[in-house]
């Protein structure tokens, strides 16, 4: 795995932060944002867009920016931005989340759906699922990456992880002991 590659399976929230690793921006394009959508599908509650439009590239960087300066608050144990938090609730409120009915085969099923464009939708989406992730106890385990040159974000699973990936940074730091432990020996 490179670092070109988005790092995903943390929650949806930390992954759409953690498309900007250091000195790069894994969302600078609609294409790369269909790209990260596709990895993304099945914890979206609706297809995404196969072929996003600038605007929606836009909707969704803003919402990773405001979620990044939260995140970043919390982890130096500040007040988060309010202009941060009404761009989150602002995201979410441009295409709010309407419980449907709906009779199939003798049985009442309610499903959620966004009104707006596909955009809006999407940003509204991930603007939820920061608001789900920081009003989650679990924030308070949140960490940055231990490799001096990483800035990606996760909720370790076990206390004593400090890596954001086994195979991304683990790797690295496992090499250069390694090495450091054999440098000498030759």
């Amino acid at each position: 795995m490179s670092d070109a590659e988005p790092l995903v399976g943390e929650p949806l929230a930390l992954d759409l932060v953690n498309t900007r690793p250091i000195d790069a921006d894994l969302l600078e394009t609609p294409e790369q944002l269909a790209q990260w959508l596709r990895l993304e599908a099945d914890r979206l509650p609706e297809p995404p867009p196969a072929h996003p439009a600038r605007a929606d590239l836009a909707a969704v960087r803003e919402v990773r920016e405001h979620l990044a300066a939260v995140l970043d608050a919390l982890l130096h144990d500040r007040q988060p931005p309010a202009s941060a938090l009404r761009g989150l609730n602002a995201a979410q409120s441009a295409a709010p989340a309407i419980r449907q009915l709906r009779w199939h085969e003798g049985t009442l099923t309610a499903t959620q759906h966004r009104a707006g464009a596909s955009g809006v939708r999407l940003a509204a989406t991930l603007a939820e699922a920061a608001v789900e992730l920081l009003a989650d106890p679990a924030i308070a385990r949140l960490k940055r990456c231990a490799a001096h040159d990483c800035v990606m974000l996760f909720l370790p699973a076990h206390p004593r992880r400090q890596w954001c990936s086994p195979d991304r940074c683990g790797n690295r730091a496992r090499v250069a002991r390694y090495y450091q432990r054999h440098k000498g020996t030759d």
